[in-house]
């Protein structure tokens, strides 16, 4: 699987632009604010249909216009295919693979692959739980489409228990429906916690490997923690619930989920270094490139995003080591943080301000660099 082209209309601070890559290496560099993150952001929202930045698609839209399209061509299974993605300044998104309009989202994922790499990710490790769970949900989107299916479901249902224990808080009645809510959050939770746990066991040792061999560290571990589980969901939920109607929330379930990295069995959220954080979060990403491949499925594509500056050496010459055999992406302000990386000499692409004005973007030929 590779990208052969990325057009974008009205898209952030593209009026109107094609791009085009090859198959292994591309390097978009610039000034910073000049666009080079809006490329990767079109490709993140045309595999997952959100963007890695922002939850209003309205920003995504050029000033003063009322929509932006995205076109993708891709090679897949040596078929070109086409994804067409239009957002509207009324919140509508409009998604169609090789021009047939798609219903459900669920018909996306797949399609393409997508890994990010990110600076923020390398706060994956020391942030709140969230991060960590939103982690779980887009991988496993992209690899299962029925996760997609449980985990709309799941939270369909959450909002509407929510709603009942606010009713329920204020006028002391209903309760009897929270059993038909209940057993429906059973359901799909119990669908969610069983896919996740089988990933991280899966998971676990493309990560102890690429952990061992970044840091020497023979000792560590993701781990799954869940809020309950299959057996005992059902009567915490009940044990819960004085609290629920107290709070007008649910306390209990896959929502509530977190994953726990440990190394020599010490928790490196709460007592690891800087280096540690780092370095875990690290082998979690290149992690998941080994896992889907050797999943049988076809091979993702990486996005890095200006991420190669946040690390030191050592942490850079891993994950060059990474890439090969895999199309990747990669963004940076400067063309010298890749000198030293031969396998890197494939190609790079010029992301200028006044170019993208004057539709001039440049792509740069195999073996000649600017300097």
């Amino acid at each position: 699987m590779f990208i052969k082209s990325l057009a974008l209309k009205d898209f952030r601070n593209y009026k109107e632009e094609i791009i085009e890559f090859n198959d292994s290496v591309n390097i978009v560099y610039g000034k910073n604010a000049q666009g080079k993150t809006n490329i990767l952001e079109a490709l993140y929202l045309c595999a997952t249909s959100k963007s890695h930045r922002t939850s209003n698609i309205k920003e995504l839209i050029r000033f003063e216009k009322d929509e932006a399209h995205i076109k993708v061509e891709l090679y897949r299974e040596s078929n070109l295919d086409n994804i067409d993605f239009h957002i509207k300044r009324n919140n509508k998104k409009y998604i169609a693979i090789n021009k047939n309009p798609i219903k459900k989202l669920n018909e996306l994922f797949g399609v393409m692959t997508i890994i990010l790499f990110s600076p923020e990710d390398l706060g994956l490790i020391k942030n709140g739980p969230k991060e960590r769970r939103r982690f779980l949900d887009l991988e496993l989107c992209q690899i299962n489409p029925l996760y997609y299916f449980y985990l709309k479901k799941y939270y369909h249902v959450l909002k509407q228990r929510n709603t009942l224990l606010k009713k329920i808080s204020k006028f002391k009645d209903n309760d009897d429906e929270l059993e038909i809510w209940d057993m429906q959050l059973i359901e799909y939770g119990n669908h969610i916690i069983k896919i996740r746990e089988e990933f991280i066991n899966a998971l676990n040792p493309y990560f102890q490997e690429k952990h061992y061999k970044i840091s020497k560290d023979t000792d560590n571990e993701i781990i799954y923690e869940k809020n309950t589980d299959a057996d005992n969901f059902n009567y915490k939920l009940k044990d819960r619930i004085k609290y629920d109607i107290m709070t007008g929330s649910t306390s209990v379930g896959p929502h509530k989920d977190d994953l726990r990295f440990e190394i020599n069995k010490t928790d490196i959220r709460k007592f690891g270094s800087q280096g540690q954080q780092r370095t875990a979060a690290l082998a979690l990403k290149l992690s998941e490139i080994e896992f889907i491949r050797d999943s049988g499925a076809e091979m993702p594509i990486l996005l890095l995003d200006d991420v190669l500056s946040e690390l030191d050496e050592e942490r850079q010459r891993h994950l060059i080591e990474s890439i090969k055999n895999i199309q990747t992406i990669i963004t940076c302000t400067g063309i010298e943080d890749f000198i030293n990386f031969n396998q890197l000499r494939d190609s790079s692409i010029i992301v200028n301000e006044k170019d993208i004005e004057n539709n001039k973007l440049i792509q740069i030929d195999k073996g000649r660099w600017i300097r």
